[in-house]
C-alpha cells in the first residue's frame, strides 16, 4: 500500500514536471519570434481590408525568410555588376523599407533607420520584427484605419495606397533580387520551399 503511494506521488511529480517545463518552452517560443516566418501564418477567417494587407505583408516575411536564411558572408558581398547594390545593401534597403511600413501602421514618421554597427543578422531580426509588428497591426485594421495609416517623411506624405504600392512591393521586388543573386553566386535557397503554401515541403 505505501509502495503504491510512492508510486503515485512520483507520478504526479513527474506530471507536474512535464506540464511545467512544457509553459517554459510555449512561453520561450512565444517571446521569441526570429523564426516567425519560418512558415507563413495561418491567414484569417475573415476577408477585409485589414486582413488582407495583412497577408500581403506575411507573404513578405515568409519570402523574406527564406530568401536570406543561410546567407554566407561571400554572399553579402556578391553583387552583380558594378553599378549594382550588392547583397548586403539591399538587405539595408529592405530594413529601410520596412520601417516605413510599420512606422505608417504606428501613425509615426520616418526619419531614417540607424545600422552602423549592427551586424547582418541584427539587420535580419530588425527586419523580420518590423515586418511581423505590422502584421498584426493590420489584422486588426479595418478600411478607416488604413486611411489613417499614412507615409510621412520629412518633406512629404503619402497615403496607405503608395504604401502597398511602393515600400511594400518594392520589399518584395527586392527579396527576388536576393534570392537570384545567391543563387548566381552558388548559394540557392532551401529547394523544399512552397512560396504558394507557405510552407517547407517535407
Amino acid at each position: 500500500m505505501l509502495q503504491n503511494k510512492i508510486e503515485m506521488d512520483n507520478l504526479k511529480y513527474y506530471l507536474l514536471s512535464i506540464c511545467l517545463v512544457t509553459e517554459i518552452v510555449s512561453f520561450a517560443q512565444d517571446g521569441d519570434t526570429t523564426d516567425y516566418y519560418y512558415q507563413i501564418p495561418e491567414y484569417p477567417e475573415d476577408y477585409n481590408a485589414g486582413t488582407v494587407a495583412a497577408r500581403l505583408v506575411d507573404g513578405l516575411g515568409f519570402r523574406y525568410y527564406w530568401g536570406t536564411e543561410g546567407l554566407m558572408t561571400e554572399d553579402l558581398s556578391y553583387r552583380p555588376s558594378e553599378g549594382a547594390r550588392n547583397v548586403e545593401e539591399t538587405i539595408d534597403h529592405i530594413l529601410s523599407l520596412t520601417q516605413i511600413l510599420v512606422n505608417a501602421v504606428n501613425e509615426q514618421p520616418f526619419e531614417g533607420v540607424e545600422m552602423d554597427g549592427l551586424s547582418f543578422e541584427e539587420k535580419r531580426d530588425l527586419t523580420l520584427e518590423n515586418i511581423r509588428q505590422a502584421s498584426e497591426m493590420l489584422k486588426n485594421a479595418n478600411g478607416e484605419d488604413l486611411a489613417r495609416y499614412d507615409m510621412v517623411f520629412p518633406s512629404a506624405e503619402f497615403p496607405f495606397w503608395n504604401l502597398i504600392n511602393g515600400p511594400i512591393a518594392d520589399a518584395i521586388n527586392h527579396v527576388g533580387q536576393i534570392i537570384t543573386f545567391r543563387r548566381t553566386n552558388g548559394n540557392p535557397i532551401n529547394q523544399n520551399i512552397s512560396v504558394l503554401q507557405g510552407r517547407v515541403r517535407g
